[in-house]
């Protein structure tokens, strides 16, 4: 997945425009790089698109502490960067997630190097995890009780 796919899917996942999808993403992998092992960092920023693996190298710092950062936290910061109302930057967050699982091949956000973020992630941030791994699933329903009203 290139960069523009990876903005297309995140901006419309939260109902964002383009320049508030990279907004967001770029304050998602700064924390998420911040929240996980130096090994997990550098086994997730293998997988990201050459611009953001770029700017994920920018944040590794040597003997970096992890940080145990919460999603309300985690949220004020993506208000703060991204310039986003509290509801856009937890759909951010959320499309964000998802697109991530996404690249990495996890249709949970539980297979593979999924599980491994996941594992790092506190229980608020995990269920955000889990509930962007649910998000195809519940759109789907969505769509399928709106066009059985229709007729």
């Amino acid at each position: 997945m290139d960069e523009n796919k990876f903005l297309h899917e995140v901006a419309q996942r939260a109902h964002l425009t383009r320049e508030q999808a990279l907004n967001v993403t770029i304050a998602v992998l700064q924390e998420l790089h911040d929240r996980l092992s130096s090994k997990e960092a550098d086994d997730l920023a293998a997988q990201l698109p050459h611009d953001f693996k770029r700017q994920w190298h920018a944040y590794d710092a040597p003997g970096r502490d992890v940080r145990r950062t919460h999603k309300d936290d985690f949220v004020r910061h993506l208000v703060e960067t991204a310039e986003l109302s509290p509801m856009q930057a937890n759909a951010g967050l959320t499309a964000v997630f998802k697109t991530i699982q996404m690249l990495l091949g996890s249709p949970t956000g539980q297979e593979g190097e999924a599980w491994h973020i996941f594992s790092q992630l506190p229980k608020d941030l995990k269920r955000v995890w889990l509930a962007a791994a649910e998000m195809d699933k519940s759109q789907a329903a969505q769509n399928k009780e709106s066009h059985g009203r229709r007729g």
